[in-house]
This record gives C-alpha cells, structure tokens and sequence, in this order.
C-alpha cells in the first residue's frame, strides 16, 4: 500500500511540475506548485524557496534541494513579419529543435503556442544542408501577421520566456514517463514528496526543503541559499543525464535507466565528501536500495557553490536517471524515482550530529 502510494504521489508531482512553466529566471509556475503542496514558505530576493521541518533537534541542518528552472529560451527580437528570434537559457544542441513546439508566457501570465522553424529544405543549398543549422538562424512562428501583431495582440515582449511544449505521458510500459524538464523536476519532485513523508515522523535534525533558482544559468541561485539556511550538510537531487544508450560502452555505464538513484562521486564541478558519499553508499547497500555510483566526464550541479559555502558544506548528489535531457521530450522510469525516495528517507531519518560531524574531513 505504502509503494503504490508513493507511485501515486510522485505521479501528481512529477505531471504537475514537469510541466510547469519554468525557464531559468522564470520560476514562478514551479514556486506556486512547491507552495501549494506544502503550504507556507519562504523565498530570498534571488527568488529560491524555502520549507522548513524541524525534526528533534535544531542541528544537524539537512538542506534538501532541487533547482527548480529548466533549459528553455527568451525573446530576443520580434520581426516587423511577426516572426520571433529567440536565445537559449541554458544549453541546447540546434539539431534537437526544428519543428518542435514551445510555448511563450506573456507578462500577463498568457501562454502562446509557437513552432520554432528554418529556411525549408526545399531552398537549402548543398553546401547549407551539411551544415548544422545555428540557433541564429532559427524563429520562432506563433500565427502572427505583423511585428505589431506579436506585441499588441498576441502580448509579446523582448525577454518573455520560452519553454517546449511536452505533455506529461506515461508510456505503453507506465513505469517510464515521458516529459520534457525532468531536469530538474524530478529533483523538485523528490524535495516535496520527502518533506510531505517526513510529517509525522521523528528525525534527529531539522530538514530544510528549497528549490534554487537559475541552476541552468550558471547556478546562481545556489549562490546564495546558503546565506539563508546555514545548512551543516546538503543533499543535491538531480535529474542527471543517463548514458544507457548506443555509443556508450556497457562497462562504462553509470547512470542508467533502471539500475537505481545514482550516487555520484565527482563531476568536474565538484568532488563531493567522500565520507557523505561513503555513508550514502553504505545506506544504499544496507537497505537493498537499488543504487549505481558514478564519476562523470562532463555536467555540474548546484553542489559546486553550495558545498563553498561559509567555512565549507558536506554535500552530496542523488540523481534519478534521465534520457535526453534538455531536449522537449525526456524519459524516467518510476522505479529509479523510488529508490532515490526511499535512500532519502533514510537519510533524513538517521542523519544525527554524530554521524553528520563525521563528514567534512576530505582529506583525512
């Protein structure tokens, strides 16, 4: 009963936020949801937000957190044909583009549907047609007969926001689910369920849920959230890229659909605690909680300024494998969602001053 549950929660939370509205900078549509699920909350003048759970005592400080923004893309100048020329937020491959569908939100909260298009084949020449087509030479077409049509009717402006249009879609197999944003809405998702689950339990610390803002853009949020909760460990949840595909060797594989949250190691952002890392491992293992450790080539986390923060921050990564990430269309499986739950859970339900004074000593 507990199982199907959480399936059922983590559904809820993952159709509702993957398909909000949330660009980097843009964050207000995941902030409403992270709001509405766990009633008052606070946010920094960066615009990361905050849910606070005290346990049986005021320390260790758990800090649990998930950026809420995802790649998406701005107006960046509207032609007087109505067409819309567009930057990226965050980092976009052009082939994965064309043809696929976005929608722009208005300053007044409107959301237009657009289709990003390109010179047609048809007038391409042969030297144009081996060439990787630029995101410079993109638009973006929302049915609109002028420039002056664009901003006075359909409510466009210079830097509103751009994100895919993907519907939430669980697949012919339902335990994989199909969405754009899953990084890093899966991270947001696990943030709420964890904080929802830990109502009516004790825990030896104080748990504080955040959602950081502008991850995509440079981590900028997490920046700052230290400042605000003073967190003497952290948990980084992400939606990483998984790597269970062809090209890539099977011995080489680490962050697979399937196989289980991933614990990583190092990225070149960050080397997260060895001893965090190390207890998270012994977690996982003790608990038969299906697991796969990684160190990767490539990628950065909000752990590279969180883990800076102050005199130093302990911090560690769970990731839920995700395929095509930062395309329109990504897919998970329910099962690596779960098991990423359940090691955070135990975590936050054993993670008392002894253990947490333990961590820290990189180099011992």
């Amino acid at each position: 009963m507990e199982n199907t549950q959480n399936r059922q929660t983590a559904t809820e939370l993952l159709s509702k936020l993957a398909e909000a509205h949330g660009a980097s900078g843009r964050e207000g549509a995941v902030r409403r949801v992270f709001r509405e699920e766990l009633g008052s909350a606070d946010t920094d003048r960066m615009g990361n937000i905050y849910f606070e759970k005290r346990g049986g005592a005021p320390h260790p400080r758990i800090m649990l957190s998930g950026h809420m923004d995802e790649v998406g893309f701005v107006v960046q100048t509207i032609t007087s044909s109505g067409l819309i020329k567009f930057l990226p937020v965050g980092g976009w491959w052009s082939h994965t583009l064309l043809a696929h569908r976005v929608r722009i939100l208005t300053r007044s909260g409107a959301e237009i549907l657009g289709v990003i298009g390109a010179k047609p084949p048809h007038f391409l020449t042969d030297s144009e047609r081996e060439k990787l087509i630029r995101i410079d030479d993109m638009f973006i077409d929302v049915g609109a007969t002028s420039g002056e049509d664009v901003r006075d009717r359909f409510g466009i402006r210079l830097g509103d926001g751009i994100v895919p249009e993907s519907p939430f879609t669980p697949m012919h197999n339902p335990d994989f689910l199909l969405c754009k944003a899953f990084d890093n809405r899966v991270g947001m998702a696990l943030t709420i369920h964890a904080l929802k689950l830990l109502r009516g339990l004790e825990h030896p610390n104080t748990v504080v849920g955040v959602g950081t803002v502008q991850e995509e853009f440079g981590v900028r949020g997490a920046q700052t959230v230290g400042a605000t909760v003073e967190p003497d460990v952290a948990i980084v949840l992400e939606g990483t890229p998984a790597d269970d595909f062809p090209g890539i060797p099977e011995d080489e594989r680490q962050g697979a659909v399937g196989r289980g949250v991933q614990i990583r190691v190092q990225d070149p952002s960050a080397i997260l605690d060895p001893a965090f890392v190390s207890h998270a491992v012994g977690a996982a293992e003790s608990e038969g909680i299906p697991h796969q450790v990684a160190v990767r080539r490539s990628g950065a986390t909000d752990a590279r300024a969180i883990q800076l923060h102050n005199r130093g921050v302990p911090t560690i990564v769970l990731g839920v494998p995700a395929r095509y990430i930062h395309t329109h269309n990504s897919i998970i499986r329910m099962d690596d969602y779960l098991s990423a739950l359940r090691l955070i859970m135990v975590l936050l339900r054993n993670l008392d001053t002894e253990t947490c004074n333990g961590f820290g000593r990189m180099s011992d």
